[in-house]
């Protein structure tokens, strides 16, 4: 007969046994698989943890052909054995805080348990995979009831999809790992006015941009052009208050005339943009991570020193007046607030909605309008989630359906 062992973690044994075969064997063939050591085996089977009294036969535990059985790794845990998996999920997930307050909005009990109660979370995550494998299982058999359905042959090639996308992550984790990195953002150290500021490098934006506020530090409000108010679009929108034509700008030792669009919620007090780095020759030189300007090397700012913002994408800028020229610039996100293409990382604030309230309702509709579909929901339920988790982790993953169930399970 055959038997399937599975870990905390997903992994699946098959193994060819006998109802005869003594415990010590079974382990020995389970160490051979898994590379776990019998003495650090703990088997269970329906919520029961086995004796693995050496000459005990599987019979006498009960278990019987096709049987699924969980396989876990012990540690020592204040003094106590627990499953070692489980464990070092319990552990990654205490050290990463962002990961931490996401799963209290997901999965509140879990998030609870991993803090308070580490039994609790060991039983919570084994229940999960279990459910997990059952539904596998049942839309297995559903599958092979009548492949040649058409709704079963659609379920047939997202299976194979969502395989091949698995794969692909698991390659990229393994031999590209650092893609996965969060990139800081190019800042500079500057003087505008005599006023120390930070800059944010950005050659994807059209024009240099900046804060009202910053635009008072610097005394250069009374030089405010409101001639050319506008409005942003983007990611929401935002209002231009207006062009300051010329101010004097400091990089290293290097005295420059630049000039300023002022936009309210750019989420940068002083955006560096394309217009201002064309205008000086400016190399941007990401092997000396430094930007040259007249041939004056200016180091970007090391990664405790950049400004923790909140960046908004004004991705369009019209101009108030008719003939006025359309502006593109592009501030991308700060790499620790938010998340590329969703807007939100893993535990990440809600600042930038709450400081761009046209950005979030517009955000907000689209995720309620497009952004789940049932499909999506059917699909995480299928493997064992409740209705309201499913769509709890498919908000948080702004849709994204491989992103929500790596976040459940």
């Amino acid at each position: 007969m055959f038997l399937t062992f599975v870990t905390d973690s997903g992994q699946t044994y098959t193994l060819e046994v006998s109802a005869d075969m003594e415990m010590d064997n079974l382990q020995a063939l389970l160490e051979a698989e898994s590379e776990i050591p019998p003495s650090e085996q703990i088997i269970t089977h329906v919520d029961s943890e086995l004796s693995l009294e050496p000459t005990r036969k599987l019979k006498d535990e009960g278990i019987t052909a096709d049987a699924m059985l969980g396989l876990r790794r012990k540690v020592q845990v204040a003094g106590k054995e627990v499953a070692h998996d489980g464990e070092m999920m319990r552990l990654q997930l205490l050290g990463n805080r962002d990961l931490l307050e996401q799963m209290k909005q997901v999965q509140p009990e879990l998030a609870e348990a991993a803090e308070k109660n580490p039994p609790k979370f060991y039983e919570l995550m084994q229940q999960a995979v279990r459910n997990k494998h059952v539904a596998e299982t049942q839309q297995a058999e559903m599958l092979n009831s009548d492949p040649f359905d058409i709704d079963s042959q659609k379920r047939i090639e997202e299976e194979i999809r969502q395989q091949a996308v698995a794969e692909s992550f698991e390659r990229a984790i393994e031999y590209n790992p650092e893609t996965f990195g969060m990139v800081e953002m190019l800042y500079i150290d500057t003087q505008v006015n005599k006023h120390h500021v930070k800059a944010f490098v950005d050659s994807g934006a059209q024009n240099t941009i900046m804060s009202p506020k910053c635009a008072e530090d610097c005394n250069l409000m009374r030089l405010l052009d409101t001639r050319f108010q506008g409005i942003a679009r983007g990611v929401g929108t935002a209002k231009i208050l207006g062009r300051i034509h010329a101010a004097p700008m400091q990089i290293g030792d290097i005295l420059l005339q630049c000039s300023f669009t002022v936009t309210e919620g750019s989420g940068v007090d002083l955006l560096f943009g394309l217009d201002m780095l064309k205008r000086h020759q400016a190399v941007i030189d990401l092997r000396q991570n430094a930007m040259i300007i007249q041939d004056i090397v200016i180091p970007f700012l090391a990664e405790h020193e950049i400004p923790k913002n909140n960046h908004q994408d004004p991705a369009q800028l019209e101009s108030a007046e008719g003939g006025g020229i359309a502006q593109q610039p592009s501030i991308p996100p700060h790499s620790g607030d938010k998340f590329p293409g969703s807007g939100a990382t893993l535990g990440g604030s809600s600042t930038a909605s709450q400081s761009h309230p046209a950005a979030s309702t517009n955000t907000d509709s689209n995720r309620s309008n497009n952004g789940i579909s049932e499909e999506k929901i059917a699909k995480l339920m299928e493997l064992g989630v409740g209705r309201e988790e499913a769509i709890q982790a498919l908000r948080s993953t702004n849709g994204n359906i491989e992103y929500a169930s790596s976040l459940l399970f």
